[in-house]
């Protein structure tokens, strides 16, 4: 690491970072057990506010309806700097981490398979650094540090953005696992709608009076059929998947109630927008067709991720400074025994830091965080903690997380993301330069919140599934003891 690169709280702040491996990893290995999937992270978010509380954040809880969401602010006046990222684990992904092959800590249980945790040790770690470089040194300013639960489930930041959390903020930092270590500029995520339509009829004995039936799940085979025959006419980038998430209780009752939860995701976000109301349409047509009820609950609704190219370009040079962790003998061996295992090219971890090139190449997932984007200048991170070429939520994403590639890499990226922030702090001509560069990047788009007026967030998302494990799931986690200096 070249620290003649840095300046004073630059350095302190890393300094800060490396002092405090052994709870960077604590933290990570603490919220890996865990295992809270989306809306359910109630001892993931305590653990990360006490820690906030602790070291001087006035910490709020519950913003915008989320029980496990918070906000975490520190210092005055401008600028104010946003970090923010997610902590959720997800259903069916329970995983011994360490061993390159599918076993499960706890079978059917949720779990960590993508490396949220890790984020989540990120950003507390990179938070408490910058909040004391800038009292040591004295810098003006407002940190303000987000936490996003359900991400999996495309949920907070829209709702954080619309509710005006944001509209004080001038510049942002998202930090997220990968396999390598990198930033990236331009629109690199796509769109998405999140809704479920729900079905109503009425039950009959199916085997004695199916005809004074209304069956639900009729409904929603047709709209599966109707949806099934719209693929041919769609873009080639755009993307539909569902699951049903209620099909009825025996095959000898006509089920009064059936519902499908679909995602629609598109890079264009107007496209994403049209491609759901089609799909209303369609819903609405098999509902005349079975003659039931239809109701739509929009979850959530997210623009594409987009990363600022001034910030891109500051956040590369910290990489490059902080440099990619040296792996070792056995770190490499286990990558590769996990990438053969997983049926993916065995070419182990990446040696070096990524150079930044030109925009970023898309990527056909999502993440709530685009809105953010979208409203101020936004940085992202992508720090190396994970296998490269592995799946996420595959048991695959699973194997490192709580082992010292993952420990690794999350010093690694707590030391850039700090170093990142603090230029900021002490370049008061980043931030401006920043927005400049945003205002040429978006313009002729207007950015407008996709979530129906007066939408509220599903909040008993995952309740019955952690009321099946958690009491479980705490007899294999190391306990809550995190002691940062």
């Amino acid at each position: 690491m070249s620290e003649s690169k840095l300046d004073a709280p630059q350095r302190d702040a890393i300094d800060y970072v490396e002092r405090n491996r052994q709870a960077v990893a604590d933290l990570n290995d603490a919220i890996f057990y865990f295992a809270e999937p989306g809306m359910q992270e109630i001892r993931t978010s305590k653990l990360m506010t006490d820690l906030l509380t602790e070291a001087g954040f006035k910490v709020e809880t519950g913003i915008s309806g989320f029980e496990t969401g918070f906000l975490a602010t520190y210092g005055l006046g401008k600028p104010v700097v946003a970090m923010h990222t997610e902590y959720d684990a997800n259903p069916n992904n329970s995983q011994v981490p360490g061993v390159p092959e599918r076993k499960e800590i706890i079978a059917g249980a949720p779990g960590h398979c993508e490396g949220h945790n890790t984020n989540a040790a990120v950003l507390i770690a990179a938070a408490r650094a910058v909040k004391k470089a800038m009292d040591e040194h004295g810098l003006a300013g407002t940190l303000k540090v987000f936490g996003a639960p359900a991400e999996e489930l495309l949920l907070p930041r829209p709702y954080y953005v619309r509710d005006g959390y944001f509209d004080d903020v001038d510049v942002a930092f998202h930090d997220h696992i990968w396999g390598d270590f990198s930033t990236d500029y331009g629109q690199f995520m796509i769109a998405a709608v999140s809704a479920e339509f729900i079905f109503r009829g009425e039950t009959a004995h199916a085997g004695l009076t199916p005809w004074k039936g209304r069956d639900a799940l009729d409904a929603v085979v047709l709209m599966d059929m109707g949806l099934a025959q719209l693929r041919e006419h769609l873009e080639p980038t755009t993307r539909l998947h569902r699951a049903i998430t209620d099909g009825g209780v025996q095959p000898n009752v006509i089920p009064d109630r059936a519902s499908v939860w679909w995602y629609f995701r598109d890079p264009d976000v107007d496209r994403a927008r049209a491609l759901f109301e089609q799909a209303r349409r369609i819903a609405e047509g098999a509902a005349l067709m079975t003659n039931t009820g239809l109701e739509v609950e929009v979850k959530s609704a997210v623009w594409p991720v987009r990363a600022n190219q001034t910030l891109a370009e500051a956040v590369q040079r910290n990489i490059e400074v902080v440099g990619m962790p040296e792996w070792t003998v056995e770190e490499q061996a286990l990558a590769r025994d996990t990438q053969t295992a997983a049926g993916v090219e065995a070419s182990g971890l990446v040696p070096q830091a990524t150079p930044l090139t030109g925009p970023a190449e898309m990527i056909f997932g999502s993440n709530d965080c685009g809105d953010i984007s979208w409203k101020v200048p936004m940085a992202q991170l992508w720090f190396p903690g994970n296998i490269p070429n592995v799946t996420y939520h595959h048991w695959s994403a699973g194997v490192a997380l709580t082992t010292s590639i993952a420990h690794k890499g999350a010093v690694a990226g707590a030391k850039a993301l700090a170093a990142s922030v603090l230029d900021c702090f002490t370049d008061p001509t980043l931030v401006e330069r920043a927005k400049v560069k945003h205002a040429e990047e978006i313009a002729g788009v207007e950015y407008r919140s996709l979530l129906p007026d007066g939408q509220t967030p599903p909040t008993d998302v995952n309740t019955d599934l952690m009321a099946r494990y958690r009491s479980e799931l705490a007899n294999h986690d190391p306990g809550e003891r995190v002691e940062f200096e």
